[in-house]
């Protein structure tokens, strides 16, 4: 996408300090918008703020348990602070460990809930107000983890499938306003987590090939820009949509 289609606009995005967050970020600074960008390395998102500084965008940063309901309204809170207002909330902080589902401890669980499913529901919760002032949109990052199952991720799966029925039910409950929820789900990409993630031993990786896509590995860049454009004006239509970004991974 090309162009300052966000100038003037306030962009929260979680997960800022890699991957998937970090591109979003960028893309959004990159067309002229104030960022509020939320994670949990300080040193990572310092260097984010440092990216943009021949750019027309701006970015803030925030470090951030997002496991915490009363954490998810201080950061809405400290972006509103800031920028006096809020155009769009991109939830893109996640996390997904592989494990027998006999191993995963209630703490494990919990985790993989706070970070996945949680905390866009108290980020959303904290940020529509504002949202339906600005006639503004959320945009989730769920997975292919949310539309099909996937061995050894009991807990991201179901955190995902949740996040999913929580764009819907908003969706709905809003449908009469000017507020816009929509989800895209990404497969595999190029990403720290993906490329550091560890195995358990004893899995079946003939398992884990089923829900392999034969196109390898996406670009961070390319599914944040998808993002951007069901963020902007351009997709004003778009509402309640749950967008497959994974090459061609969960056509069957």
């Amino acid at each position: 996408m090309t162009g300052n289609h966000f100038s003037g606009k306030t962009v929260l995005v979680t997960g800022a300090s890699s991957g998937l967050g970090e591109a979003v970020a960028l893309a959004f600074a990159g067309q002229g918008a104030n960022v509020f960008a939320v994670g949990r390395n300080i040193a990572a998102l310092e260097s984010l703020a440092l990216r943009v500084a021949d750019i027309e965008g701006t970015v803030f940063v925030c470090s951030a348990d997002l496991q915490k309901a009363s954490s998810c309204r201080s950061v809405v809170a400290g972006c509103i602070e800031q920028f006096s207002g809020l155009d769009v909330l991109v939830n893109v902080a996640g996390k997904h460990a592989v494990s027998h589902t006999a191993d995963v401890s209630e703490a494990q669980w919990q985790e993989d809930l706070g970070i996945n499913l949680s905390a866009p529901f108290f980020l959303s919760q904290a940020a529509i107000p504002h949202l339906l002032k600005s006639n503004g949109n959320i945009v989730n990052v769920a997975s292919i983890a949310g539309l099909q199952g996937q061995p050894y991720s009991a807990a991201y799966c179901a955190a995902k499938h949740g996040l999913l029925g929580l764009t819907r039910s908003l969706a709905l409950e809003f449908i009469n306003t000017c507020l816009r929820v929509n989800a895209v789900c990404p497969g595999g990409m190029d990403t720290p987590q993906v490329n550091n993630m560890q195995f358990p031993e004893g899995i079946d990786f003939g398992l884990m090939m089923r829900t392999a896509g034969l196109r390898g590995m996406m670009q961070v860049a390319d599914v944040a820009e998808v993002i951007l454009f069901l963020a902007s004006e351009q997709a004003h239509v778009i509402h309640g949509a749950v967008i497959p970004v994974d090459m061609g991974k969960t056509t069957g």
